[in-house]
């Protein structure tokens, strides 16, 4: 049996890019427990994993399967120490984008990982993580996400009634818990853990088996991507809905946002 290897795969917005930075920031302290893959390391089988959440055919999917093998080809044998893989894109886009109404792709990405894993390791230790959030506050944080990176032009009250399935994310773990057994599924509440000095990434590091002790003794970080000013935000919306040209569009914003990081000192 290898230790325990950890996948955590999402969701987006649901503190996942503090959680990410704090395990950077600490990546010598946590090498001796655990190796550590970001996002920077899996570009070609997260494209895959973007790629079947769009198409849904069994082509992309295949594609996917394919590139797991190939990415865990190369991995250790984690006999001595685990893993903790984090990225939110592991279940595809963020609903919301490319006319995407919801998560339903992971329920079937998590499984062809899931099994990827045990084709490279015998009785592997395997542990799928998702961090969640209240359905509100997902939709309006994945709302603005939208409107800053992309250009969107609808309004809140319309996004949150459009995507509201897909910030109950409870049916859908529910699924695939189901689809993953006997793997465990974890859930883990962005906010249980808000106001840990380690964040989110506090239950992860525990069940890779760091102790407590040792956790306390790591580097904390603010929190990062954090949402920009409700009137900045709207300055950004006011763009997309006025500036046609994408490239005219995505100048302005860039400006904008730069700007307010001149100003504050401050990066989202």
């Amino acid at each position: 049996m290898t230790r325990p290897l950890i996948l955590h795969a999402g969701f987006h917005k649901t503190g996942t890019s503090s959680l990410q930075q704090t395990l950077k920031a600490n990546r010598g302290a946590i090498k001796t427990h655990c190796n550590l893959v970001l996002k920077f390391r899996l570009k070609e089988l997260l494209h895959a994993t973007r790629g079947y959440s769009t198409w849904r055919d069994p082509l992309s999917l295949a594609k996917f399967a394919h590139r797991a093998d190939t990415w865990l080809a190369d991995q250790p044998d984690y006999m001595h120490r685990g893993l903790i893989a984090s990225a939110e894109e592991f279940a595809g886009h963020m609903p919301g984008r490319e006319g995407l109404d919801d998560y339903g792709a992971a329920l079937d990405l998590l499984p062809e990982l899931v099994a990827a894993f045990h084709r490279r390791y015998t009785a592997p230790d395997l542990h799928v993580v998702f961090t969640t959030r209240n359905a509100e506050s997902w939709l309006t944080s994945a709302y603005w996400e939208h409107v800053k990176s992309s250009s969107m032009t609808m309004d809140l009250p319309e996004f949150q009634t459009r995507y509201a399935k897909a910030a109950h994310f409870t049916p859908l773990l529910d699924q695939l818990a189901e689809k993953i057994a006997p793997v465990p599924l974890h859930r883990i509440a962005l906010e249980d853990w808000r106001y840990h000095p380690l964040g989110l990434a506090a239950p992860l590091l525990s069940l890779v088996g760091m102790d407590g002790e040792t956790q306390a003794a790591l580097t904390q970080i603010p929190p990062v991507n954090t949402r920009l000013p409700d009137a900045l935000l709207q300055e950004l919306l006011d763009l997309n809905r006025n500036i046609s040209d994408r490239e005219t569009r995505k100048t302005a914003k860039q400006r904008l946002i730069a700007a307010y990081e001149q100003q504050t000192g401050q990066t989202p």
